[in-house]
């Protein structure tokens, strides 16, 4: 399906322009391939192309993926075209598995997003040229070629992790797209190495980002409120325990910056939820924001504009698990982040379930944050607190467990506000803050917190009032997110000249 202007597309392909890598895809007829923009290959003649606004919406014309280009290494962005709210929480839904039952869940994720689902579906060919169902098989496609292509993981583990039901259908699958066994296209640089599986010595594979990413930014964000025992920043690595399914694992995050890529080593005993864990990486760095967009919008406000300009590749750091950020939320209630990362140390200590030594490399990651089954069950006396907040997070463990989905996307960002406002002892900010970092809403904007009514702050230091910052955000809408993070920053580097001042 052709949803793009031609001329201009086809001016895109002829310059490489990076830009649209993940924005635009290349159909050729006269091979049935097709590429990114920047694919090296020789330019085909504009009457044998066609241009699709996703790699589904190519693959669902009948085009298979190029083995130069590689069309599974693109930058993911669909999520983050800001043409569909809808479209964007679907997306997030599918990258967590929402549709890996086929055609039957299309019904129930639309139900999630307040939509019906002939609305859902004529929503994804509007604005990505496919259907839900395409959307999540190419992914799932070309996830499993990546691994083909990036790992020494047995083909069955592959089929097995990027969500194929058996080996046959997998097999299948690649010759009918490929005409060719999945192992034909594993590089022989690869073929070469003995073969492992994720929870023998881990697997390693690349996310790619769209430039600029502020790196530094990130991991500052990160060390701050790094949990001893369950996180750890060191040498520009960040590392991490990981919980899932009942079982335990680590994941390391390396910024590789000349190639505009995350390399994500993951040890886990269970390959299956390697997709789970990689959608949670790509969740709290960020990979899919599409700066160049949020920049341009956010950069009309005069205000902004300089705030932008000093950090261009700021991202907006998301929550590793909903229910553990929610619980991050509640301690950082009117105390300091070194105050509730020390009240989040001894939650883990208190009742986080100890990891196996042959789960991790690294002693200085020891424990697995707790699951609300653990936090419900569990004397929170010890945890020197007040009584009311220690409530507050009984009522999210219960919350958390009576509803699987309570941190995933959930109709309009205000319906998705009042459902965790329902939640004792989470008001206003606190879910605006949960809604921010877990359920990545990119207009949540918790409007009453003091660092960002002092980051926007006027020249003469006056400071907002909430209400007043909500009016002056309207036009921010619907990136409000990463104004609250340009503002939080602006206020960090105000402080820090500051504290400079005094001991100066």
């Amino acid at each position: 399906m052709d949803l793009l202007d031609r001329d201009a597309c086809y001016r895109v392909l002829q310059t490489r322009d990076a830009r649209f890598d993940g924005r635009l895809f290349v159909g050729v007829t006269s091979t049935g391939i097709y590429c990114r923009p920047i694919c090296p290959a020789r330019t085909p003649l504009l009457k044998n192309c066609t241009f699709h606004a996703s790699a589904a919406a190519a693959q669902e014309e009948g085009f298979r993926p190029c083995l130069r280009c590689r069309p599974e290494t693109a930058p993911d962005l669909a999520s983050w075209r800001g043409t569909s709210n809808t479209v964007s929480r679907a997306l997030a839904i599918i990258a967590d598995g929402g549709l890996d039952g086929g055609e039957a869940g299309v019904d129930e994720v639309a139900e999630r997003l307040g939509v019906g689902g002939r609305q859902l579906r004529r929503l994804f060919k509007q604005h990505l040229g496919a259907s839900p169902v395409a959307v999540a098989q190419t992914r799932r496609v070309l996830f499993a070629k990546q691994l083909i292509q990036e790992t020494r993981m047995p083909m069955a583990e592959v089929a097995l992790a990027a969500g194929f039901g058996s080996v046959r259908r997998f097999n299948e699958t690649f010759h009918d797209l490929f005409h060719r066994p999945p192992s034909e296209l594993r590089r022989k640089a690869l073929t070469e190495l003995p073969a492992g599986s994720v929870g023998e010595a881990g697997v390693t594979l690349r996310l790619r980002y769209r430039p600029p990413y502020d790196q530094a930014a990130m991991l500052a964000y990160l060390e701050a409120r790094a949990i001893d025992g369950v996180e750890q920043v060191v040498d520009g690595r960040y590392r991490r325990t990981v919980a899932q399914d009942g079982r335990l694992g680590t994941v390391e995050v390396q910024h590789e910056p000349a190639r505009n890529n995350l390399v994500v080593t993951v040890r886990f005993p269970d390959v299956r939820a390697l997709p789970a864990i990689l959608a949670r990486v790509r969740r709290v760095f960020d990979v899919g924001a599409d700066i160049e967009t949020i920049g341009a919008h956010l950069s009309r406000d005069p205000f902004l504009a300089p705030l932008l300009a000093q950090r261009p590749g700021l991202r907006a750091p998301g929550g590793w698990d909903g229910f553990e950020l929610a619980v991050r939320a509640i301690l950082g209630q009117q105390v300091t982040v070194v105050a509730a990362r020390q009240l989040a140390v001894r939650l883990v200590a208190l009742c986080g379930e100890v990891l196996p030594e042959a789960a991790s490399l690294h002693a200085a990651l020891s424990r697995a944050f707790p699951s609300p089954e653990r936090v419900a069950s569990t004397d929170l006396g010890a945890l020197g607190m007040p009584s009311a907040r220690r409530a507050s997070l009984k009522a999210l463990a219960e919350a958390a467990m009576a509803d699987p989905h309570l941190f995933r996307p959930f109709g309009t960002v205000e319906e998705a506000i009042a459902r965790l406002r329902s939640i004792r002892g989470v008001g206003e900010w606190t879910a605006q803050y949960i809604a921010l970092r877990a359920l990545r809403e990119t207009d949540a904007f918790p409007a009453s917190d003091v660092a960002l009514l002092r980051g926007a702050a006027n020249d003469a230091g006056e400071r907002p009032t909430p209400e007043g910052l909500l009016q002056r955000a309207e036009p921010w809408r619907p990136w409000r997110a990463y104004a609250a993070q340009h503002l939080w920053a602006a206020d960090a580097v105000m402080s820090q000249q500051a504290r400079e001042a005094r001991h100066g």
